[in-house]
C-alpha cells in the first residue's frame, strides 16, 4: 500500500470515528418519547363464550351461506374446466368466512362492493337480501335463493338472464336492489366509489353503512389510501375490508411491503383497525359489529383485515403449488382451517348439529347448483358426453352497444333557448360570472347538487372565481377536497350511481384527469354499460383549458380528444356565457357523465345573456352557425371559434363557421355539418391543442367517410404542435394554435382552390 493510500485510509477512519462520536453525543442529548397511534389497532379472536352467545340462528345461517357459496364456486370451477366460462374464474374457495361473517348482519340497504374475486361477497349479500338474513338448514334453498344462484351463474357464463345481462361476467357483479354496488376488475378501483355511496348514506340521514372489499394488493394502491384519508376526514360510514390471502397472483405479501399486517394502513389515517382470523367467520362478524356501531353512530370509518387463504390459484381449478409458488405443506395447513369446518365443529360442540345434519346441508347446496346448471346447460349433440350452453340464453348481439350512454330522453320537454335566435332583453355578463351564476341557480332549485374539488370553497370561488359565492350560500354542499383526484372523482362516481345526489366534480386542470384515469374512464365512463345498460351515472365533470397561461406541460392540455374516444362520456364546450348557461343546465339533467370544458381565455370575456333567465337549456346536440359563407366550412369549439372568425375577417374569406358546442359522438350535429359541407365542399377543422390528443383526429376521419362525395379536397386541420406547451412564453406560443395559425390554415385551403375565395 502506498503512503498516499495509507494517509487516505487514516483520514477516512478519523472521519468515521468523529461521525460516530458525534452521533453518540446527539443520542445522549436528544430525548425520545414513543408516540401512540390516535386510533386503536386490535387483534380480535373468539372465545368459547362467544360461540355460545352467538345462538343457533346466526351460526346456522352462516353455515348455510358458507355451503351455498362453496357449492357455487365448485360448480364454477367445474364449468371452467369444461371450457364453458369465457374469461377468468377467480374462485373464492377458502375465503368464504370473511364474506359471510361480515355480511350476515347487514341489511339490504347497507351496501357492499368488491374486486375481481367477489363471488362470495355478492352471493352472501344477495342471499341475505332474499332470505331476510336468516336461513333454515332444514330447507336451505328457498325459491328466491335458487333464483339468486341461477342468475349469478348465468352472469358468470355471460348469459342474458344474469344480473348484468351477461356483460359483467365473473368480475363485474351488481344488484342494486340487494345493496350490491358492483364488483370491479381494477385492483382497488371500487374503493372510491364505495366512499361516494357512504357519503350519500350519511347525508341522506340514514344509519346505513357501506363495506368495500379488496385484497392485499390493493392496500398499496393510491386510490385506496386516498379514499381512507378522505373517508376519515369526512367521517364516512365506510368499512375498508381487506382480504389478506397472502398472495397476489404469485407474489407473497412479504415481498411487496415492509408491514405485512395490512390493517396498519388505517392507523396512519386515524381509522380504528382490526386484524382478524378470516377462517373464523364469527370473529369476522364480531369485528364487523364493532365497525358497524361506530359507522352508524356517525363516528366514521373502520378497517378490518381478515387473514384468509384461497385454496386455488389466482384463476382456475389448480392449487398454487401446481405453479410452484406455494408449498404444499402450507396449503395443507390452511385447508385444516377451512371456515366451513370451523363453524360446523363449533355447532357440533354446542349440540346444534350432527354429522348427518352437516352432510344434509352440503347435499342441499350441491343439489341447488345442479338444478341451476340444468336450467342453463344441455347435452352437446356435436360432442357426445359434453355439455353446452343453451343457445336461446345468450344475449342478442344487437344489445352490444345499448347503454354505452343513455338516450337523452330525460331532456324531452325541457324549455330550450337558442341564443343566436333570442330577441328579448339581455344583460352583459362576464363568462366566469355566468359559470357561478348558473351553478348557484341550479343548487338553489335542486338540493341534490353537490359540488366538489380542490380549493373550490375558498379564494372567493376557487382559483378563477367559477364557484364564487356558492360555499357561503350552500353550506355543506360545496366540498373542498384533499388533493386526491382518484378519491374525490371516484366518490363523485359513487354518488352518481347511488342516485340520491347529483355530483359536480371539478378538476382544477384537465391534465389531472390522468391521476384519476381509472375512476374517470374505467369506472365512471364504463359503469352504465358494464353493469347491463340500465343504471344512470348522472355526474358533471368541470375543467378548464389554460393554454397561454404559462403553467407548462402538466397543466395545459385539451381533454376533448381523450374523452371523445372513451366510452360513456358526453362532452360540452361552450364559447359564450349564454351558451354556458344552456349547456350546463342540460348537463345537469342528463343521466350520463358529462364533461364540461371551459377555457381561461373566455373567463374574462363579456357576453350577452337573456335578462333574468338562468333556467333554459340549449337544444340538445345542436351546433351554432356563427358565420355564414360559401367557399369553406370551418369547424371549431371554445376559444378557437373566436380565433377562426378573426382569421376569416383578416383574409376576407367567405366561410361558414360552426361552433360544435356538443362534442361527444352521440351528440354531434351532423345535420348542420352536412348541410354546410354540401354547400362549400371544403372543410377546415380548428383546435388549439397538441396533435397527439387531438379531438379533430377522429372527426376528420368521420367527415371523410360521411361526405367523401362532396369534398373537393381532404379535410384540412389546424392544431397545436406535437409537444405540450412549455413554461417559456415563446415556446408555449409556438406549441399552440391561435389566430395566426388559423390564417395559415385558411390560406392553405384557398391556395388549393386556385386562390378562389
Amino acid at each position: 500500500m502506498t503512503l498516499d493510500a495509507i494517509c487516505h485510509y487514516v483520514i477516512q477512519c478519523a472521519v468515521t470515528l468523529y461521525s460516530f462520536l458525534l452521533s453518540m453525543e446527539i443520542s445522549e442529548m436528544a430525548k425520545q418519547r414513543r408516540l401512540e397511534p390516535g386510533a386503536p389497532w386490535v387483534q380480535l379472536t373468539t372465545t368459547a363464550q362467544d360461540w355460545k352467545d352467538a345462538g343457533p340462528a346466526l351460526l346456522g345461517t352462516m353455515l348455510g351461506q358458507l355451503h351455498l357459496i362453496r357449492a357455487f364456486e365448485e360448480t364454477v370451477l367445474e364449468l371452467a374446466g369444461e371450457g364453458l366460462v369465457h374469461g377468468p374464474a377467480h374462485s373464492s374457495i377458502g375465503q368464504e368466512g370473511g364474506a359471510v361473517g361480515s355480511i350476515v348482519g347487514l341489511g339490504s340497504t347497507d351496501a357492499i362492493n368488491g374486486s375481481h374475486r367477489g363471488h362470495h361477497q355478492f352471493l352472501a349479500k344477495a342471499i341475505n337480501h332474499v332470505s331476510g338474513g336468516v336461513l333454515s338448514l332444514d330447507a336451505l334453498v328457498a325459491p328466491e335463493t335458487q333464483t339468486v344462484l341461477q342468475r349469478t351463474l348465468a352472469e358468470i357464463l355471460g348469459l342474458a338472464q344474469g344480473y348484468c345481462r351477461g356483460r359483467g361476467g365473473s368480475m363485474h357483479l351488481q344488484w342494486f336492489e340487494a345493496g350490491a354496488l358492483g364488483t370491479n376488475a381494477i385492483v382497488g378501483g371500487g374503493v372510491p366509489l364505495a366512499a361516494g355511496n357512504a357519503w350519500a348514506q350519511k347525508h341522506s340521514g340514514t344509519k346505513d353503512v357501506t363495506v368495500s372489499y379488496f385484497g392485499d394488493g390493493a392496500v398499496n394502491i393510491g386510490s385506496v389510501l386516498e379514499t381512507m384519508n378522505l373517508a376519515a376526514a369526512w367521517k364516512l360510514p365506510l368499512v375498508f375490508f381487506i382480504e389478506n390471502n397472502l398472495y397476489a397472483v404469485s407474489t407473497h405479501v412479504s415481498e411487496v411491503t415492509a408491514e405485512s399486517r395490512l390493517s396498519g394502513r388505517g392507523i396512519g389515517f386515524g381509522i380504528p383497525s382490526y386484524r382478524v382470523d378470516g377462517m373464523d367467520p364469527l370473529a369476522v362478524h364480531l369485528a364487523m359489529k364493532d365497525a358497524e356501531l361506530r359507522a352508524r353512530a356517525g363516528d366514521g370509518p373502520a378497517v378490518i383485515e381478515v387473514e384468509v387463504y384461497r385454496f386455488f390459484h389466482q384463476n382456475g381449478p389448480y392449487p398454487g403449488s401446481a405453479f410452484g409458488y406455494r408449498p404444499k405443506d402450507e396449503e395443507a395447513e390452511w385447508r385444516l382451517r377451512d371456515p366451513l369446518d370451523r363453524v360446523a365443529n363449533e355447532m357440533k360442540k354446542l349440540g346444534q348439529i350432527d354429522d348427518a345434519g352437516i352432510a344434509a346441508v352440503r347435499t342441499q347446496a350441491q343439489d341447488a347448483m345442479s338444478k341451476a346448471v340444468a336450467e342453463l346447460l344441455e347435452a352437446d349433440p356435436a360432442a357426445p358426453g359434453k355439455r353446452r350452453i343453451k343457445d336461446d340464453l345468450w344475449p342478442d348481439t344487437d344489445f352490444v352497444n345499448v347503454g354505452v350512454r343513455g338516450d337523452a330522453s330525460e331532456l324531452t320537454g325541457a324549455r330550450t333557448l337558442e341564443p343566436l335566435e333570442y330577441t328579448g332583453a339581455t344583460t352583459t355578463r362576464k363568462f366566469v360570472d355566468a359559470v357561478a351564476d348558473v351553478m348557484g341557480r341550479r343548487m338553489e332549485l335542486d338540493e341534490r347538487i353537490v359540488v366538489m374539488g380542490e380549493d373550490i370553497h375558498r379564494l372567493n370561488g376557487g382559483t378563477n372565481g367559477a364557484t364564487k359565492g356558492l360555499a357561503k350560500k350552500f353550506e355543506g354542499r360545496v366540498l373542498g377536497t384533499p388533493i386526491s383526484e382518484n378519491a374525490f372523482a371516484g366518490l363523485g362516481g359513487g354518488l352518481a350511481l347511488d342516485g340520491r345526489f347529483r355530483p359536480v366534480v371539478e378538476f382544477m386542470y384537465p391534465d389531472f384527469m390522468w391521476v384519476a384515469a381509472d375512476q374517470v374512464f374505467n369506472q365512471i365512463g364504463k359503469a352504465r354499460h358494464m353493469f347491463g345498460g340500465d343504471n344512470p351515472v348522472p355526474l358533471v365533470l368541470r375543467t378548464k383549458i389554460a393554454m397561454g397561461s404559462g403553467y407548462g406541460s402538466q397543466h395545459l392540455m385539451d381533454p376533448a380528444g381523450i374523452f371523445a374516444t372513451s366510452p360513456g362520456w358526453r362532452i360540452v364546450a361552450p364559447s359564450t356565457p349564454a351558451d354556458y348557461i344552456g349547456l350546463m343546465n342540460a348537463a345537469l339533467e342528463l343521466q350520463d357523465p358529462v364533461l364540461v370544458i371551459e377555457h381561461v381565455d373566455l373567463y374574462s370575456q363579456m357576453g350577452e345573456i337573456p335578462e333574468g333567465d338562468l333556467d333554459y337549456q340549449l337544444p340538445f346536440g345542436k351546433a351554432a352557425l356563427r358565420r355564414e359563407g360559401t367557399d369553406l366550412t370551418v369547424i371549431s369549439y371554445l376559444s378557437m371559434v373566436g380565433h377562426s372568425v378573426e382569421a376569416i375577417e383578416q383574409l376576407g374569406v367567405s366561410a361558414d363557421v360552426i361552433d360544435l358546442r356538443w362534442l361527444d359522438r352521440a351528440s354531434i350535429d351532423w345535420d348542420t355539418i352536412g348541410e354546410s359541407i354540401r354547400k362549400t365542399n371544403n372543410v377546415l377543422l380548428v383546435e388549439q391543442g397538441a396533435r397527439g390528443t387531438s379531438y379533430f383526429g377522429w372527426l376528420a376521419d368521420e367527415i371523410q367517410r360521411r361526405y367523401f362525395d362532396w369534398l373537393d379536397q381532404p379535410v384540412q386541420r389546424v392544431t397545436g404542435g406535437e409537444a405540450s406547451p412549455s413554461i417559456s412564453r415563446v415556446l408555449e406560443r409556438a406549441a399552440i394554435a391561435k389566430t395566426e395559425e388559423v390564417v395559415i390554415g385558411l390560406q392553405g385551403v384557398i391556395d388549393s382552390l386556385g386562390g378562389k375565395h
